[in-house]
C-alpha cells in the first residue's frame, strides 16, 4: 500500500527488494516524523494551505500519534511502506480530506532529511551523555592512581616511566577532543531541510525559516538542492566523529588487553568481569575488551562505508540513500554499548602498585639518570653518552623516584584544564534550545 500508487502495481519482487528494510529503521525515527508533520502543519495554516482548524485538528492527532510512540504503542502496519505512509494513513483515516492535505508543498525526500536531522541530533546528544559519564570516570580514576608509576612503551618496547593517573588521563582528554569532532557533525546536521521538497524547491510561498523555529533548528539548509545533497553527508560526518570516538575505545580496550596478561599484569578484574575457558581452568579473558575493540573497529569503518555508497553520485535523490540507514541506525546502540561496557570495566578496575620495583623495568629510568646528570651540568650527548657505557657494562643504577612537574606530566597531569575543555565543548552543543522548541511545539 503506497500513498504514491496509481493505476500500476510494482511488481512484488520489485516492491519488497525496494522497500527493504526501512520498515525496521523507520520506527526509530517514527517520533521525529511527528514533529515534522507538526511542524510542516503549522506553517501550511500561515500560508493558506490549512485553515486554523484544519490545522489544529492535524496537531491534536499528530500529539495522539507522539503519545502512542512513547508508550511503545505504534507500529508500522505490514502494508505500508514506511514511517511517513503510515502517519500520514492514520490522519486520512481519522480526518479525511484534511488528513489528506498535509503533505502539499513537500516531497518524501525532505520528509525523510528533516527525520533524519532530527534523529541524527537526538543520537548525538545520547553520546555526549554517555561520553560525559566515561570522561567523569576516567578523569576520577587518573587522580586515584596519579603516584602509581607503570612502564611507558615505544614500539612496545620498555621506554620512560608513566603513570596510571597519566595512562587514564589520555584517554580522558582524547575523549575531550573527540567532543570537538561530535559537535562539529552536531553543527552539520543541525539544520533545517524541510521546504526544499524534492530537491528544486515548490512553487508554494512556504516559510522554512518559521519551521526551522519550530524544530529548533540553529539554521537552514538554503539552498534546497544542496539541501538533498546533504542526504549523505550529515550521516557521513556524524559517522565521522562516531570513529572518532571509537578510536579512543579500542585503543584502550587494546590497552587492557595487554595489561591484564600474565607478561604485563598490569592491571586485574573480578573474575565475574572476565571469561574462562572450555579446557584451561586458568583462563581470565578480556572479552568484554576484546568485543569492544571489535565492534569499535567496526564502527570506525563506518564512515568509508557511507562515502562508498554515496561515490559518484550526482545530485539529486537516489534510491541507495535508504540503505544509509542498515549501516548507521545500529552503530549507535553498538558506541553506547561500548563506552557503557567500558565504564563498567573501567570502575571495577584493580592496579598493581608495584610494578616499576622490577629489575626488568630499570631500563624505563635511564632517561631520568641522564637528566640527572644534565641538572648537575654535564653537556646533555656526554651525559646520553655515559649512560649508555654504564648499560652497556652492566654498571647501571638508578632511582625508581620521579620528579616530573611540566604541565601534563606524571606529577601535573593538568586535570582541571583537560575537565574544562570538555565543559567548553559539552556547553557548545546548546541542547537546551532545540528541547526548548520541541517542548513548545508538542504543547
Amino acid at each position: 500500500m503506497k500513498l504514491w500508487a496509481k493505476s500500476t502495481t510494482a511488481l512484488k519482487e520489485v516492491e519488497q527488494f525496494t522497500v527493504g528494510k526501512d520498515r525496521e529503521f523507520d520506527t526509530q525515527l517514527a517520533p521525529f516524523d511527528v514533529l515534522g508533520n507538526m511542524a510542516h502543519a503549522t506553517m501550511l495554516s500561515t500560508i493558506g494551505l490549512l485553515t486554523e482548524g484544519e490545522k489544529e485538528d492535524l496537531l491534536v492527532a499528530l500529539k495522539d500519534i507522539y503519545k502512542q510512540i512513547e508508550a511503545g504503542d505504534f507500529r508500522i502496519q505490514d502494508d505500508v511502506e514506511d514511517i511517513h505512509s503510515q502517519v500520514e494513513f492514520i490522519l486520512t483515516r481519522k480526518l479525511g480530506d484534511t488528513g489528506k492535505k498535509i503533505h502539499a508543498a513537500r516531497s518524501r525526500n525532505d520528509q525523510v532529511l528533516v527525520d533524519l536531522k532530527l534523529f541524527l541530533r537526538s543520537e548525538i546528544e545520547k553520546i555526549t551523555r554517555d561520553v560525559r559519564s566515561l570522561f567523569d570516570l576516567l578523569i576520577e580514576k587518573s587522580e586515584a592512581y596519579k603516584d602509581i608509576l607503570l612502564p611507558g612503551y615505544t614500539h612496545l618496547q620498555i621506554a620512560m616511566p608513566s603513570s596510571f593517573g597519566l595512562w587514564l588521563g589520555a584517554y580522558a582528554e582524547g575523549l575531550a577532543d573527540d567532543m570537538l569532532s561530535l559537535q562539529a557533525a552536531y553543527q552539520v546536521v543541525n539544520k533545517n531541510p524541510l521546504g526544499s521538497a524534492a530537491g528544486y524547491g515548490s512553487s508554494f510561498p512556504v516559510n522554512r525559516t518559521l519551521t526551522t523555529q519550530l524544530l529548533g533548528f540553529a539554521d537552514l539548509n538554503h539552498n534546497v538542492v544542496y539541501a538533498q545533497m546533504g542526504r549523505g553527508k550529515a550521516e557521513r560526518v556524524t559517522a565521522m566523529a562516531m570513529a572518532g570516538i571509537a578510536e579512543t575505545l579500542s585503543r584502550l580496550a587494546m590497552d587492557c588487553c595487554l595489561y591484564l596478561s600474565q607478561n604485563f599484569s598490569f592491571i586485574s578484574f573480578p573474575p565475574e568481569l572476565t571469561t574462562g575457558s572450555s579446557i584451561m581452568p586458568h583462563k581470565k579473558n578480556p572479552d568484554v575488551f576484546e568485543l569492544i575493540r571489535g565492534y569499535s573497529n567496526r564502527i570506525k569503518a563506518l564512515p568509508n562505508e557511507i562515502m562508498m555508497m554515496t561515490t559518484n553520485l550526482p545530485s539529486g535523490y537516489h534510491r541507495e540513500l535508504q540503505l544509509l540507514k542498515e549501516h548507521l541506525f545500529p552503530a549507535f546502540q553498538t558506541l553506547h554499548n561500548c563506552i557503557e561496557m567500558t565504564g563498567l570495566m573501567i570502575s571495577h578496575m584493580e592496579v598493581n602498585k608495584g610494578i616499576v620495583e622490577d629489575p626488568k623495568y630499570k631500563y624505563i629510568f635511564s632517561v631520568e639518570e641522564v637528566n640527572k646528570l644534565v641538572l648537575a651540568g654535564m653537556p646533555f650527548r656526554d651525559a646520553y653518552k655515559k649512560v649508555g657505557l654504564e648499560i652497556e657494562a652492566g654498571k647501571f643504577e638508578y632511582s625508581t623516584e620521579v620528579h616530573h612537574t611540566h604541565e601534563g606530566s606524571i606529577g601535573n597531569l593538568c586535570t582541571g584544564q583537560i575537565k574544562s575543555n570538555m565543559e567548553k565543548a559539552l556547553d557548545s552543543f546548546d541542547f537546551a534550545t532545540y528541547h526548548k522548541a520541541i517542548e513548545a511545539l508538542l504543547k
